[in-house]
């Protein structure tokens, strides 16, 4: 049996010789990551995300809802009208599009309308995330982006809503336009807020 180190030094003195347990090894270092490379791996995250949210803008703005003006007799859709639109627009619009016409808005609203927002958001989330050191600023800049997400989807809703009935409510009519007009605010102020961030970022590297 393995005497204990006080049974050897009783026994043998000073002299007593004591084994030293020495922690073990890492078994494989390799697996531990530098704070440089989890940066790194956040900004190809980043670079994705922002690829993605301008070919998903590009699709949903540029080409389906632009296409869905050949359904309208030429009318744009609610998403594309910036400054809002009237309960005549909304009925106008109703009236030039049929059943088939309003269920694949809706699909779109229900498909690449969503996604967009969603990896927008999250997207601008992380790249204000790695960029910006301070928590109240991140925060501040966070918000942005974060109701973007919240208005835009909400706006889907409406505008499904609006468009559904012959006879467009003036409440929900007022709600869809102001949904658009602030969820296009947003969109642009989560713009601002990326390019700002990006700033910060760059001036923090320079000062490490």
């Amino acid at each position: 049996m393995a005497k204990t180190r006080a049974q050897r030094i009783k026994k043998h003195g000073a002299n007593a010789v004591v084994p030293e347990h020495s922690s073990p090894s890492v078994v494989n270092p390799t697996t531990q990551r530098s704070p440089e490379k989890a940066a790194s791996n956040a900004k190809l995250v980043v670079v994705a995300g922002i690829v993605a949210s301008v070919l998903l803008f590009w699709y949903v703005h540029l080409l389906t809802l632009n296409q869905m003006t050949q359904l309208s007799g030429g009318l744009a859709m609610p998403d594309s009208l910036i400054g809002g639109f009237s309960t005549d627009y909304v009925q106008h619009l109703h009236s030039a599009m049929n059943d088939d016409a309003r269920g694949q808005l809706s699909f779109i609203h229900k498909t690449a309308g969503t996604l967009f927002p969603l990896i927008f958001a999250f997207t601008w989330i992380l790249l204000i995330g790695t960029n910006v050191a301070g928590r109240a600023v991140r925060w501040a800049l966070w918000a942005a982006p974060l109701l973007f997400a919240v208005v835009r989807l909400w706006g889907n809703i409406a505008i499904d809503t609006t468009l559904a009935s012959p006879v467009p409510d003036g409440g929900q009519v007022a709600l869809a336009s102001t949904l658009t007009v602030v969820g296009w605010v947003l969109f642009l102020a989560s713009v601002v807020v990326g390019v700002v961030a990006a700033v910060l970022g760059r001036q923090r590297s320079k000062r490490a």
